[in-house]
């Protein structure tokens, strides 16, 4: 019955949710590089990708659950830094935030057609390493976007995690919250890994549970980069199920200061 099951999802996954899944996804990077281009940037660059994260979510039957919406005003700028499990992390975030924001995203992803070029319309940030001027031009795009309610949403692990559970953390997202003084907001997901693994073709149903935790101020307007890494990381291992933790020891963390 189990794989008659799997047969029929499979079917429906590539004849019905697949195909409306890219007519979505060219409809909405359509839109958005057409109305982006008019104006309202901080209109367009976000509601379209919302409602297409939703139907996204949707179509491959995933339900999120947000927890402690209530910590963050949807009118002050953050910092948020996530665990990443899985290419539904990136939906579930999206659509169920509900807050204004944009990625730090790697500089290879502005190479996926019509996708990237929406995503630089839009005003995500790229991240260019290549260079010391490359990661100054990063520090002031991103500058000119977090005013005004609007957040910067950062994967410190750099790549989805290959078994679910929590990798090191990079020091480049807490630099920048150190830039720019803003509250940091650790997001902890449980789920994804489980609906779509990192080298897995379809997803499965399940449900996403997105937890919004105490924002971190500095009364000073500064961090000390090595303990805001390690207090995001605690908070956010702490919230994870015991297998999926990981088992870093404060050894680990220190190394991926380094990176």
């Amino acid at each position: 019955m189990r794989s008659v099951l799997s047969f029929l999802w499979k079917i429906y996954l590539i004849f019905i949710a697949g195909p409306l899944f890219i007519v979505a996804t060219f409809i909405t990077a359509v839109l958005t590089i057409i109305t982006t281009a008019i104006g309202g940037k901080r209109f367009w660059g976000y509601w379209p990708a919302h409602i297409w994260s939703r139907l996204v979510c949707f179509l491959a039957c995933v339900r999120v659950e947000v927890r402690n919406r209530d910590l963050i005003d949807k009118n002050e700028s953050y910092v948020f830094v996530c665990n990443h499990q899985g290419a539904f992390d990136i939906w579930a975030i999206f659509g169920y935030l509900n807050h204004n924001f944009r990625w730090l995203m790697k500089k290879s992803l502005e190479k996926i057609i019509f996708v990237g070029y929406a995503c630089r319309r839009s005003g995500h940030i790229f991240v260019d390493h290549s260079s010391l001027q490359s990661i100054k031009t990063t520090i002031e795009d991103a500058r000119d976007q977090l005013k005004g309610g609007m957040s910067l949403v950062i994967f410190p692990e750099g790549t989805r995690s290959a078994d679910g559970s929590l990798g090191s953390f990079k020091r480049g997202a807490f630099m920048l919250a150190g830039e720019f003084g803003l509250p940091v907001v650790p997001l902890s997901i449980q789920g994804a890994y489980e609906i779509m693994p990192k080298d897995a073709k379809f997803p499965r149903p399940g449900k996403i549970i997105l937890t919004i935790h105490e924002p971190i101020r500095s009364e000073t307007g500064s961090y000390n980069t090595r303990e805001l890494l390690s207090q995001c990381y605690d908070i956010i291992k702490g919230d994870l199920e015991p297998e999926i933790k990981g088992n870093l020891e404060p050894a680990a963390l220190e190394d991926s200061e380094k990176d």
